[in-house]
């Protein structure tokens, strides 16, 4: 399919790699560029990938307003950056732009439905393992089908058109009736993989409970692998996940007690892979603990479903992001 002018905003390894793909489909396809962009505009994305390495030409701009309303816009930023939606997004939107987030965790396309609560808004989970090495370069180690739904409603005429779009570039794409339901799903692998990865550089491989102090030192962050040890970490990733799935059959959705199992399996192909919440970090970047954490658990509360694990792991995780913060560090 051609003829979709695209703007993607958040062009780090989710948004890059999938607008490159993208851009396989004769799309229009710009991407708004901060550190990368020289790298870009010089050398557009490449992509290393078993599957095939390829490079891609996006059009980079530094401005939205370089890029002018778009057909979509995919939106690709970490969510501790939505409060700059309102003045990147505007430039980019019209009466006929559909907006699609491929971000992490819950709250998200509530956040632009506020700003554009006339407008269709799509939210997308992305199951893919992705990171990006170096400016303009991102290495697919696995996976890479989306989980796409409507927002605050069922599937229509566009949600499908946006999963033939997908679909076209070789991407897998599963509509669901359900958003909220799969972000639950999503939630499932997210919180236990992103945290006690985070929590790893604590040293806490067998319990999440004590308070840190200064002195404590902070060592590397867990990879999937380390925390499939068929020990402890593993105990955690088990537990963490049938709280997740608990609070969301609390919530009404229909989501089997097999899928923790289910995702550490089709984990562990990725082995040594660490997630975005740990990249985060160790480059001393602000960690998405609302949409992640602090939302999912604030929703298992509301619905009266225990979850000792999800509670001490938002309290530890929020301790050490304050205690980076006050160290000033920029590495775990």
């Amino acid at each position: 399919m051609t003829g979709w002018t695209i703007g993607v905003v958040g062009c780090g390894a989710v948004g890059g790699f999938y607008g490159a793909k993208l851009c396989q489909t004769g799309c229009d396809v710009h991407f708004l560029l901060r550190s990368d962009y020289e790298a870009v505009r010089e050398n557009g994305v490449r992509i290393r990938t078993a599957d095939g390495d390829f490079d891609a030409n996006p059009t980079a701009a530094r401005s939205p307003g370089e890029i002018g309303l778009c057909d979509l816009v995919i939106v690709a930023l970490k969510s501790t950056a939505n409060h700059h939606l309102g003045e990147l997004l505007p430039p980019l939107v019209g009466e006929h732009t559909a907006l699609l987030t491929l971000q992490n965790g819950l709250g998200n396309e509530i956040a632009l439905a506020a700003l554009f609560p006339d407008r269709p808004i799509l939210g997308g989970m992305c199951f893919v393992c992705l990171n990006r090495i170096e400016p303009g370069v991102i290495h697919h180690i696995a996976h890479g089908k989306i989980v796409l739904g409507r927002h605050g409603g069922p599937p229509d005429d566009l949600t499908g058109a946006v999963a033939k779009l997908i679909r076209s570039t070789g991407i897998p794409v599963d509509v669901s009736p359900d958003l909220e339901r799969a972000h639950w799903e999503k939630l499932i692998w997210n919180i236990p993989f992103n945290g006690l990865s985070v929590a790893g550089a604590a040293g806490l491989a067998a319990t999440l409970a004590g308070r840190l102090d200064h002195g404590q030192p902070i060592g590397p962050c867990l990879a999937t692998d380390a925390l499939l040890d068929n020990g402890p970490w593993e105990q955690l990733v088990t537990e963490l996940m049938d709280e997740v799935i608990r609070t969301g059959r609390a919530l009404g959705h229909d989501l089997s007690p097999g899928l923790g199992e289910h995702q550490r399996n089709r984990t562990r192909v990725m082995k040594a892979y660490l997630a975005s919440t740990p990249i985060d970090f160790v480059r001393g970047l602000p960690l998405e603990l609302d949409a992640l954490f602090r939302l999912p658990l604030g929703q298992a509360q509301a619905a009266g479903v225990e979850t000792p694990r999800l509670v001490a792991l938002c309290d530890l995780l929020a301790q050490l992001d304050d205690l980076r913060k006050d160290s000033g560090s920029d590495a775990a």
